[in-house]
């Protein structure tokens, strides 16, 4: 059974500090910030619990200069106990301008999955299971859209990354492992504190069938364009830490940690995540202050 909450309640991977990581759950992102963007990320999920998930991610977006186009492509490694996943993902958008301030971008992902089950980590009943068959680079292809609202000061999104819900492995055309479609909308908003100091309240909200409502909410500071502090709740799930350094106009690191507020928190102690974002600006496209998203 507790395989079983792994295996249905967390498909897509999950990430703490998802506002720098928008282009994984909507591809209407791609391009969006003006820049070639080249963003990685390693989370190392519920430590000290065997089987937790690992997850690396890495992409590129960029605008297609003088034109109203992004594009990106972007690569996650997501392991679950016997189970690794390799995503390919590439997102084309394209923005319209709605007024002075605010831009809407419409975007398509399409998706290329490697699906790997190593049964020889599993301990079953009955091991002649037939069933119970390793799966090496089992591949699905799938496709996704986004819609994203944004000015320097807010955004709010609604994507569905995968509409195809695809059926992992069959037992008599049933299916024992189903991906399931996942419904995202984010949110937030920068507000000027003061002259040094800005405050930045974000929402994620994810549906999927199958899982409970998943909500993260977070705030955070950025203090002399320069450091960020903050924290993050996880509806019923964790409560997170997060710090970033903007080291130069172009790189940007940060760090979060999460302390599970479920019963799990007796089993593992708690999840970190690091990231590094290098962005390359052009003469027009380049930015005065660091955006916060």
């Amino acid at each position: 059974m507790f395989t079983g909450v792994l295996s249905y309640a967390q498909q897509d991977a999950q990430f703490t500090q998802y506002m720098y990581n928008t282009i994984n759950v909507n591809p209407a992102y791609a391009g969006s910030r003006g820049a070639l963007s080249i963003f990685a990320l390693h989370r190392t999920q519920w430590v000290g619990l065997d089987g937790a998930p690992i997850t690396n991610t890495i992409s590129v977006n960029t605008p297609f200069n003088e034109t109203n186009l992004g594009f990106g492509v972007s690569v996650v490694n997501d392991k679950i106990g016997p189970t690794n996943e390799n995503t390919f993902s590439a997102d084309l958008s394209y923005t319209i301008h709605t007024s002075e301030t605010f831009k809407l971008s419409f975007g398509i992902k399409a998706t290329a999955n490697l699906f790997d089950l190593d049964a020889t980590r599993l301990d079953p009943v009955n091991t002649s299971d037939p069933t119970l068959q390793n799966m090496k680079n089992k591949f699905s292809p799938n496709i996704g859209a986004g819609v994203y609202l944004h000015s320097d000061k807010a955004y709010v999104g609604l994507s569905v990354p995968n509409f195809i819900e695809t059926n992992r492995y069959n037992d008599n055309e049933v299916a024992i492992f189903k991906e399931r479609m996942h419904y995202y909308l984010i949110a937030g908003y920068v507000f000027d504190l003061g002259d040094s100091v800005k405050f930045k309240p974000a929402l994620l909200t994810k549906i999927a069938e199958g899982a409970p409502l998943q909500l993260d909410a977070s705030g955070n500071f950025m203090i002399n364009d320069k450091f960020v502090v903050g924290i993050a709740y996880r509806w019923s799930a964790a409560l997170s830490a997060m710090v970033g350094f903007q080291v130069s106009d172009c790189l940007h690191i940060g760090y979060g940690y999460d302390k599970e507020t479920t019963n799990l928190e007796h089993y593992n102690s708690g999840s970190h995540e690091i990231f590094l974002r290098y962005e390359l600006f052009n003469n027009i496209s380049k930015i005065t202050t660091p955006r916060f998203f």
